[in-house]
């Protein structure tokens, strides 16, 4: 009998397998995603090939100091339930040991994932859209493209809703071919900032955060009107931000999809009411 064989692998192997078996699997990838997640720890995607083929996959990111991150977590029809996904997941929890992890996983998992030590935070709700006719709202600050503000800023300010530091994730997401980023500026002072990207079907909004609901009002405004009017597009909202929530709802937004966010150890401190879409669902 053949030996699971697991290795990292390359760029070309996380596009070719994770992010194409992600799109097999209908969970609409974006079209720059590969090398942007890989920026994020080149040692953090694994695979498992047996005789010569792959057919499972991981990744198990790694965010400084002591964060981590769980997705791409598939394995082929017809290999399932013979032990190949518990040896990588295995292989993907101790490149993450030491490290609190997070996982957007499939609800009907939760059981599985507490076994293995990770608790439920909240749920996310993917809210599917048609480029609306948006409902602007006075806020006296400025919408600006992103790459008017300095970098240090953006990420900064990301650091307050994400509980790491994703410099070298960040650098490749913000310059994603087609895509576009904005941020709410009062003053000097970012308020907010979100990003839109291509995806399989149609574009996916993440992450949008922002201080308040106008703000986030503001941003997504920005954001779909940057593409062409009766467009597709989706964000990735935590249920746990009822003002997100209410805001997808606005623009008559139908919920598709749901994750249940589910930490090891001590859930990170992070402010949920300036959540209005999460970044992706595979790196948090």
């Amino acid at each position: 009998m053949s030996t699971l064989q697991i290795r990292r692998m390359t760029l070309p192997e996380v596009q070719d397998i994770a992010v194409e078996w992600a799109a097999a699997e209908g969970w609409n990838p974006g079209w720059g995603d590969a090398a942007c997640f890989y920026a994020a720890d080149p040692d953090g995607f694994l695979a498992g090939w047996l005789d010569g083929q792959p057919i499972a996959c991981i990744s198990a990111v790694r965010y400084p100091p002591d964060f981590g991150f769980i997705g791409f977590y598939i394995v082929r029809p017809g290999y399932r339930g013979q032990g190949h996904g518990l040896a990588l997941w295995k292989a993907a929890m101790q490149h993450l040991e030491g490290r609190t992890i997070g996982l957007d996983g499939v609800v009907e998992q939760q059981e599985n994932y507490r076994r293995s030590g990770f608790a439920l935070a909240y749920t996310n709700i993917r809210f599917e859209g048609t480029t609306p006719l948006l409902i602007s709202a006075e806020t006296g600050a400025t919408v600006v493209p992103g790459d008017q503000l300095p970098f240090e800023s953006l990420l900064a300010y990301d650091r307050r809703y994400f509980p790491a530091d994703r410099a070298n994730f960040l650098a490749a997401w913000l310059q994603q071919r087609d895509s576009k980023a904005f941020a709410v500026v009062v003053g000097e002072e970012i308020q907010g900032y979100g990003v839109i990207r291509p995806s399989r079907q149609g574009y996916k909004i993440g992450p949008l955060f922002a201080e308040t609901p106008a703000f986030a009002n503001q941003l997504l405004i920005g954001l779909v009107q940057s593409i062409a009017p009766q467009t597709r597009f989706y964000l990735d909202v935590p249920a746990a931000n009822p003002a997100a929530v209410a805001l997808a709802r606005q623009y008559g937004m139908q919920p598709v999809f749901e994750t249940a966010r589910m930490y090891t150890g001590n859930a990170p401190r992070i402010d949920v009411n300036g959540i209005f879409g999460v970044t992706t669902f595979e790196l948090g």
